[in-house]
């Protein structure tokens, strides 16, 4: 079973950078999705990130992103990272990691697909 511990939340100013890491452990398959999902207080779940668990697999983004966020992942390890630049008060939100743990042909973009989930990091954004 796949588990996910995410770390690196934190409080920084608006226009700050902030990078969020994904430690993934148990057997993972190239056909999974592996992304960020935010949840801000009092909002409901929310696409971040996403990408397919395999070397230069496809990547998507939630149409807030902007070009503000990169998801990237460590080949040599089962680490996912999200790098997060020009932040902005609204992007303050826990932060989860999460895994579509079955075969699906594109990259899970709503919340709602991805059925194994870390336990959250908060990320709080000071205007």
């Amino acid at each position: 079973q796949v588990q996910l511990v995410e770390s690196g939340g934190g409080v920084v100013q608006a226009g700050d950078s902030l990078s969020l890491r994904c430690v993934i452990s148990g057997p993972t398959d190239r056909s999974y999705s592996m992304g960020w999902i935010r949840q801000g207080p009092g909002k409901e779940r929310e696409f971040v990130a996403g990408k397919k668990w395999t070397v230069g697999g496809p990547v998507r983004y939630g149409d807030f992103v902007q070009g503000r966020f990169i998801i990237s992942r460590d080949t040599t390890r089962d680490i996912m990272f999200l790098h997060m630049k020009s932040l902005k008060p609204e992007d303050t939100a826990v932060y989860y990691c999460a895994a579509q743990t079955r075969r699906s042909p594109g990259v899970a973009t709503q919340a709602s697909e991805y059925d194994t989930w870390g336990q959250g990091t908060q990320v709080t954004v000071s205007s």
